[in-house]
């Protein structure tokens, strides 16, 4: 491949290396370079251009990125679009990932630019989580490196999800005159919780007093109605021979092993009876944040049989505690779940879209002017079609903020059942708006999906699937849509972030408040609707817009 600056009337048939803006139009990254395309960059005074020319033996990067997923040993796993060289691989179900880290290293150390990045072994995913992401980081990649990283990924299924199954839980907790009843009701609440991603219930509950021959006798009558069986003693395991190990021992069982080289999880036990799988659970697993338990139990509800030498390979990232250096926000276990209804959606539409005046008639009076969000896509203007399609996907309620010509953006609305916010301030910027906006949120709002009412390609299946992603990481994420790696527009803030929301000020959108949240953000690749907003004349007329008025 050939790769560099080249004179405008040269760069004809190649790829574009970086994304341009030129006669109002966007140039993305990748597109191969046209008559027209040329003509536009000339016209613009942009006399150089970078590129990409690919020779005989290269493979485009879509195609190879496919070629490679295509090839990858996998079960359980379903594969992406190829988009800018990239393919993401996501889990068909909730399960347990496994990995094959030597073929992993193997494939990446083909060519530095074929890789493969993948979330660690043993993960535990939902369905629909992305478990892996083939990049292809140039333009294209020659092809006897292709093969042989071919030849790599369909030797072994280098990734695995075992699907989680539903199991009978039977649940023996201890008592002692200093552990409190609602102790142990909040336990077989936090039990249940971790079952349920696996479809798993818990079928019976003995409390019984902290002595083995109690624990011993209760687990001899759940073993013929339970798949696995959990044991909560009121008092911490401190020597194999304590209560739990000991009543495994009285009923029959094997102890496997005793304690575990993971903090929080150290006193954890594994036992059997028969092919019932017992775990003495450790006292961190009362609470809901990760501990070894977690990693046992999920190992056991995805059909593997952990083994005393599993345990003691799990320290290298053993070490869960929650320390400064790596917090780890966890959800309240009472909470309730973050749902698409609990995410409010905030359509911004109140600037005088200033960029509209760019080749209008001198001395033209703004109000005057066509406005964008009042031209004519299929007939409707473009402020209702970008409310219906919030109105078409399943969320809480909607607002629309309205400034500049309110009363214009007020008939275009008519009849939608939408809440119109006026913001006074709209000459301050967007800022102004996005105030107006969280301070009319209600009160149980999990979050706030910001829409620009100017973007023509949104459709209501993009924000589904944001909504979606939002209520699946429990709502403490910032979800942004994408197009490829370019970052773009919706955005969904968490409840988190409303007070630096409040605090804004100027022409400024939530991108700061974003970079400063310290949040996980997930990006949703929706393609070009993500990057496409009409701030111009001839960025309507190139969408299909009519300008009316």
């Amino acid at each position: 491949m050939r790769f560099g600056p080249v004179d405008v009337s040269a760069a004809r048939g190649a790829m574009l290396a970086h994304s341009l803006v030129c006669g109002g139009r966007r140039l993305r990254k990748g597109r191969v370079l046209d008559a027209d395309d040329l003509k536009a960059l000339a016209e613009a005074g942009i006399e150089r251009v970078v590129v990409a020319r690919l020779d005989d033996e290269d493979v485009n990067e879509d195609d190879a990125a496919a070629l490679l997923a295509e090839a990858l040993g996998t079960s359980g796993v379903r594969l992406g679009d190829a988009a800018n060289g990239r393919v993401n691989l996501f889990s068909l179900a909730g399960g347990l990932l496994r990995v094959d880290g030597g073929a992993v290293d193997r494939f990446n150390q083909v060519d530095p630019a074929i890789t493969i990045a993948t979330l660690p072994d043993f993960s535990p995913v939902a369905a629909g989580d992305m478990v892996a992401t083939i990049k292809i980081i140039p333009f294209a990649v020659p092809r006897d490196d292709l093969a042989r990283a071919s030849d790599i990924a369909s030797a072994v299924d280098i990734l695995r999800v075992l699907p989680f199954r539903a199991a009978n839980v039977g649940l023996v907790a201890t008592t002692l005159p200093s552990l409190k009843p609602s102790v142990m009701d909040k336990t077989a609440r936090l039990l249940q919780a971790r079952l349920d991603a696996s479809g798993s219930r818990i079928r019976r509950e003995s409390r019984v007093s902290h002595d083995a021959e109690a624990v011993a006798s209760a687990m001899r009558l759940l073993q013929s109605e339970c798949d696995l069986i959990v044991v909560f003693g009121a008092s911490a395991i401190v020597d194999p021979a304590d209560v739990i190990p000991a009543a495994i021992a009285l009923a029959g069982g094997t102890i496997d092993h005793v304690g575990m080289p993971v903090d929080p999880g150290n006193l954890l036990v594994l036992g059997h009876m028969g092919a019932v799988p017992v775990i003495g659970a450790p006292g961190c697993a009362r609470s809901p944040k990760e501990n070894g338990f977690d990693w046992v139990l999920a190992r056991i509800l995805a059909g593997e049989t952990p083994t005393a030498e599993m345990i003691m390979n799990m320290g290298v990232g053993g070490l869960l505690k929650e320390i400064a250096s790596r917090p780890q926000p966890r959800v309240a276990s009472d909470a309730p779940p973050v749902t698409a209804k609990m995410v409010e959606i905030l359509v911004l539409a109140a600037g005088k879209a200033s960029r509209m005046r760019a080749a209008a008639p001198d001395h033209t009076e703004p109000e005057h002017l066509p406005h964008k969000l009042l031209a004519e896509f299929d007939g409707i203007p473009l402020i209702r079609k970008s409310v219906e399609t919030a109105i078409g996907c399943e969320s809480g309620r909607i607002h629309v903020v309205v400034g500049y010509r309110a009363n214009d953006m007020r008939d275009a609305l008519g009849g939608l059942d939408v809440e119109v916010v006026e913001n006074p301030d709209f000459d301050e910027g967007m800022a102004s708006s996005l105030r107006t906006g969280v301070a009319a949120l209600g009160g149980e709002a999990a979050g706030v999906l910001i829409l620009l009412a100017d973007m023509p390609l949104i459709e209501s299946g993009h924000l589904e699937k944001m909504l979606q992603v939002f209520a699946d990481s429990g709502g403490k994420c910032v979800v942004r849509a994408a197009s490829g790696e370019v970052r773009g527009n919706p955005v969904i803030l968490p409840r988190s972030t409303f007070g630096s929301v409040a605090a804004l000020r100027g022409d400024v959108g939530a991108r700061q408040i974003i970079a400063d949240s310290g949040l996980p953000i997930i990006d949703v690749d929706i393609g070009d609707a993500a990057l496409l907003d009409v701030d111009t004349r001839e960025a309507v007329l190139s969408a299909g817009g009519v300008l009316t008025r």
